[in-house]
Order: C-alpha cells, then structure tokens, then sequence
C-alpha cells in the first residue's frame, strides 16, 4: 500500500509577517520579564550591603545580621525563581521562531521542517504551562547570580567570627562568638554549615538535570524548554 506524503500548508507572506509581530511580542515580554529578574537581584545585593555595614561597623557589633540577611536572600531567590519560570516561557517561544524559523530562511532552507516546529509552538499557545519546574528555576539563578551573593556571606559571618572583637585563637572562641542568645554556637554553626551545603547540593542536582533534559530534547528532536 503506497503512503501518500502529506503535503505541507507553506505560510503565506501574511501569516510570516503575523508570525514576525508574534515574536516581537514574545521578546517584549521577555524582556519586561527580564527587568523584573534584575529588580529582585539587586533587593539581595542591597540587603546584603546592608548587613555587611551592619556587622563591620565595630569590633563589637553582631554578625547575627549576616545570619539573618542569608535567610533574607532565600526568600528573594524564591520570588526570582518564580519570576523566572514565567520568563522562560517567552524566551522560550522567541528562541524558537528564531532557531526553527528565522535561521533557516537565512540558511536558504525549508523552514517547514515537516511542519513539527509549528506543532510544538501552536501545543504551547493553546496549553500554556511552565517549562521548568520551580526547583530547576532556584537552581538556574542560583549558578547565575545567588551563590555568589551566598559565598560572600560566608565568607564575610566567618570572617567577622574570625577577626571580632580580637583575631581568634583558638576553636572554642569560635563557637562562643557564633553562638545566638539561648542557642549554642556549635548548634548555629552546624546549621549554618547545612544552610550552605543544602544550595550547593540544588545548584549542582539542577545543573545534571537540565543537561539531562537538553539532550532529551536534541534527541527527540524540536522541543522548548
């Protein structure tokens, strides 16, 4: 039995211009969403200077601040994740027109490409969804922008432990000056030492995993994400 090939609707001129005011609205929106990502990155840079003024303003004051500000710029890298699955979406969908689109009519071939890029893009209109999960957001801002803000962090509560009110001497200090009212130093710094480890542990699970997905996508083919 002969299969009859499906013949492909080629796009009108009309319908490409329609498809060229799509993807400047699809990068409108990303970049709007982009400012948005930005905003919320220097709320953390802020907050962070704050402490650190804060903490290094005398040999006597608290690093409870430094403390205090790690928590805060959990809560900002949270808000930014979900800002940023939100951004994902338009970037998405413009780096599609521009990669199965775009490029081949530049290139000279046939854009159509058995019509599967137009699927996946009309898919992603009429059922719109997120393309990330939250946790792959967290872990994508925080290799981009949060673990430096957080390794500052660590670096300035230990050094402020270390060098105040006289450079230490020894590690039983260490704990004494770490410790936090009621609650003993030992105990803040092991939390502290899990608070860290528990980002980079995120950071780096999210970085396999979305090396994972995209080679998943190159190996079935046209897909966003």
């Amino acid at each position: 039995m002969n299969e009859q090939k499906k013949e492909i609707k080629r796009l009108t001129s009309a319908e490409l211009g329609a498809l060229a005011h799509l993807y400047r609205g699809e990068v409108y929106r990303s970049t709007t969403w982009r400012t948005r990502l930005d905003n919320t990155t220097n709320w953390a840079v802020v907050t962070t200077g704050i402490a650190f003024s804060i903490t290094f303003s005398g040999v006597n004051a608290s690093p409870l601040p430094l403390v205090l500000v790690g928590l805060l710029v959990i809560v900002f890298l949270i808000f930014e994740a979900r800002r940023y699955r939100y951004f994902n979406v338009w970037r998405a969908r413009a780096r599609h027109i521009e990669t199965e689109l775009f490029a081949p009519m530049l290139l000279g071939e046939d854009y159509e490409r058995n019509g599967d890029w137009n699927r996946v893009l009309a898919n992603d209109y009429v059922h719109p969804k997120h393309h990330i999960s939250l946790m792959r957001a967290i872990g994508r801002r925080l290799r981009r922008s949060y673990a430096w803000l957080l390794t500052i962090q660590a670096i300035a509560y230990y050094g402020k432990l270390t060098i105040h009110p006289v450079p230490l001497d020894n590690l039983a200090h260490l704990f004494k000056r770490a410790s936090i009212g009621p609650i003993d130093g030992e105990y803040v710094i092991f939390m502290h030492t899990v608070f860290h480890v528990s980002w980079i542990a995120v950071a780096l699970g999210t970085l396999y995993h979305d090396k994972v997905s995209r080679l998943q996508r190159r190996y079935k083919g046209v897909g966003m994400g």
